[in-house]
């Protein structure tokens, strides 16, 4: 077995090549490596690169996405209990075909059946798929924008919204909505109506939010560019925390 020079190594450290420095180093240990040939063994360098590269990636885009549930794994989906999730319609959003078309996603139902769960799991999906990602709580974005304006960071707050492939917005019309948050959330739909891909998460009713968000003109502005191209999960059933407390409780008991 031949031996790789220290400093072949050390330059692949350098230009910044982790993956290729270990899969290199690792080979030298392995039995047998020298039976495959130059182009096998710098495929399998080369792989090893691209594999950490994305891992990498991944992970950066989802620290940037600050979601509310970051460990909320698309494999951990319960489609057991009983609350209206289509595991049909869930496999075909987690391939992430709604977002290479630009179409948005809305998740409704009462409190305690995972909509933020379920929306941060498909945003951990998409990052896994190359796009990026932010989660907002609506109610604490209407703070912020109130002083991203007046600190004059408005613009450039919407700059890169608008350029971030998915948006979950959280808690929609969980709360009245002053003028300047309804013409606030607006502008943020319309620089991503038909370019970007939002999720929005509620305990009201679609039906209801052209009430909750106020002021009709506006309001129909709001939902033409949420609502009409949207995929919908709407869940229903017991509280998800209380039922696993009665089973942690029964657990106990036993």
């Amino acid at each position: 077995m031949q031996t790789v020079a220290p400093h072949t190594v050390d330059k692949l450290h350098a230009l910044r090549l982790p993956g290729m420095a270990a899969a290199l180093a690792e080979q030298q240990s392995q039995d047998g490596i020298d039976r495959l040939g130059f182009e096998e063994r710098l495929g399998l360098l080369v792989e090893r690169e691209s594999s950490e590269r994305d891992s990498r990636q991944t992970a950066a885009r989802l620290r940037r996405a600050r979601l509310k549930v970051p460990d909320a794994s698309p494999e951990d989906i319960d489609y057991r209990t009983a609350r209206g999730l289509d595991r049909a319609l869930t496999a075909r959003l987690l391939t992430g075909e709604w977002l290479r078309e630009r179409q948005n996603l809305i998740l409704v139902g009462p409190t305690g059946l995972g909509k933020s769960w379920l929306g941060c799991a498909f945003a951990i999906q998409a990052c896994r798929q190359g796009f990026s990602a932010c989660y907002l709580r609506v109610p604490k974005l209407n703070e912020e924008l109130a002083i991203a304006h007046g600190s004059g960071r408005y613009a450039r707050w919407l700059a890169q919204l608008a350029k971030t492939d998915l948006v979950i917005l959280d808690d929609l019309a969980m709360a009245p909505l002053t003028d300047s948050a309804r013409r606030d959330l607006l502008e943020v739909l319309d620089d991503r109506h038909g370019h970007r891909s939002t999720l929005a998460t509620s305990q009201i009713p679609v039906d209801h939010w052209h009430e909750a968000i106020g002021e009709p003109t506006v309001a129909d502005a709001i939902l033409d560019r949420l609502v009409h191209n949207a995929h919908r999960i709407t869940l229903a059933g017991e509280s998800l925390r209380k039922t696993r407390s009665r089973l942690t409780a029964k657990q106990q008991s036993e």
